[in-house]
């Protein structure tokens, strides 16, 4: 008779892999956190893919489902596919997160937003490496250029980065275009450049790119991510953890976020002090760095 539990009475497919997890044997662990990573492509995938992707072999898949009392792989694929329509249909839980609901009157969002940003920017300060922050704005200062990386929601705190380097003087270029247009403008670049990017997931292809290229060049390359470990982290000469990691819904980006602009505003402050030690230079009224050296590095074009 066969084991395959009942889905309308069964617990959650994913629930129950979440729960088995810590008492897995390495070679079922893989395969667990394999379909845990990408619960979509796992409800969609062959057997022989999934293997692949947890580094194991079909016959190993097989003998995990039975061992969460499936008959097989198809009952189990079954199941998670069941699990994903049913996540689909919580679409709010999913893209926003439980934090906040839909009942919520205005005031209820806006305190939970609030405690959100003020937990969100204890805790990247207990967390942010003040060195590397300090090496970063060591090298910003002392940049020919500065180049800098952030797509969409990354792009935030780039943007107001790009806008306040500019403003006290400095050659800095912002660049969102797509990798076509990165790969020519990574060819401008050489070993008196800065190169910074933000990505919180840490393992955009793009980004990883355009530090890899700068890197051929000798170019200083900083990362600024909510990823520690991650490619990208480990790609950058100067990785900068924002003290929050990348997050699945959104109050979870949301934080990520606020520990963005904390961590970018800093590393505006810094070089901005770096500047402002300058002989050469001096704030005006409208707080703006005005050089009394001949030429403006702000000048140089690519």
């Amino acid at each position: 008779m066969s084991t395959t539990p009942d889905p309308a009475a069964s617990p959650s497919a994913l629930g129950r892999l979440h729960e088995e997890l810590p008492r897995l044997n390495p070679g079922h662990r893989r395969i667990a956190e394999a379909i845990l990573a990408d619960p979509l492509a796992a409800g969609d995938s062959s057997i022989t893919a999934l293997a692949a992707s947890a580094e194991t072999f079909p016959g190993a898949v097989s003998r995990f489902a039975r061992k969460l009392g499936y008959a097989g792989f198809p009952a189990l694929r079954a199941a998670i596919a069941l699990d994903n329509g049913r996540a689909a249909q919580s679409g709010w839980e999913r893209d926003i997160g439980t934090a906040i609901t839909p009942a919520d009157a205005p005031g209820e969002v806006l305190d939970i937003l609030a405690g959100t940003a003020a937990r969100a920017l204890r805790d990247a300060a207990a967390l942010i490496d003040q060195a590397q922050v300090e090496r970063a704005a060591e090298a910003i200062t002392a940049a020919e250029r500065v180049h800098l990386h952030g797509e969409w929601g990354d792009s935030i705190a780039v943007r107001e980065l790009y806008l306040r380097l500019q403003r006290i003087g400095f050659a800095v270029w912002c660049h969102e275009a797509g990798s076509r247009t990165l790969e020519l403008v990574s060819r401008t670049f050489t070993e008196r450049d800065v190169v910074l990017v933000l990505n919180r997931s840490g393992k955009d292809e793009t980004a990883l790119q355009l530090l890899r290229s700068a890197a051929r060049t000798g170019a200083t390359t900083i990362a600024v991510h909510g990823a520690p470990g991650a490619e990208l982290d480990r790609a950058a000469d100067i990785p900068l953890f924002t003290g929050i990691r990348n997050g699945a819904v959104w109050t979870q980006h949301f934080a990520g976020r606020a520990s963005d602009t904390l961590l970018t505003s800093m590393l505006w402050l810094l070089v901005a002090q770096r500047r402002s030690a300058d002989p050469t230079m001096r704030f005006v009224d409208d707080g703006t760095l005005e050089t009394n050296s001949p030429a403006s590095r702000h000048d140089t074009d690519l």
